[in-house]
């Protein structure tokens, strides 16, 4: 079978098993840079992204730590900007953003310090808008089978049980 390429499944499989040619310290050091430059990074995320250059991991901890130096990466700045995003523009709530920040690694400190540096309302603020559409598109039999779909799909999006049930009792109040 042909692929989108004109290759053969078999033929893309082998080239993409094929050994890479070794790549300097200097080369993957300015490939990084040039990344991070365009958008924000966790060091984890860049860490990868050199193991998969086949480097030594004393190259890998000496590029990352050029990279800290020059501030490309820092994981801080990362966590701010991804709760930012995902709040604005992913409308997740605080443990579905905490537990992506985990997966790439970034320590605890720097997540607390990031929502700390947050308005108190912020992560709550998605909510209300959030549940009144869901609500709205939900089909069932009573109220209630109504509801616990709407706690359901809320606490999916990483919304706390307290924050969904204080809104919703917000909403049926009016």
């Amino acid at each position: 079978m042909i692929g989108w390429l004109g290759l053969s499944g078999s033929k893309r499989m082998e080239s993409n098993t094929r050994a890479r040619k070794p790549v300097s310290e200097e080369v993957a050091y300015q490939r990084m840079a040039r990344l991070c430059s365009m958008r924000e990074y966790a060091t984890f995320d860049i860490r990868q992204k050199l193991q998969r250059m086949q480097l030594d991991e004393g190259v890998v901890r000496a590029i990352l730590s050029r990279l800290e130096k020059h501030r490309f990466i820092d994981d801080a700045r990362f966590a701010r900007s991804f709760i930012s995003d995902k709040l604005r523009f992913g409308k997740w709530g605080r443990a579905k953003i905490v537990y992506a920040l985990r997966q790439r690694q970034v320590p605890q400190e720097i997540i607390d310090e990031a929502f700390d540096a947050l308005p108190d309302e912020a992560v709550t603020r998605q909510l209300r808008p959030l549940l009144e559409k869901k609500l709205q598109s939900l089909q069932g039999k009573s109220g209630y089978e109504r509801r616990t779909k709407a706690i359901r799909f809320a606490l999916n999006r990483g919304f706390s049980m307290s924050e969904i049930l204080e809104c919703l009792g917000e909403i049926e109040e009016e």
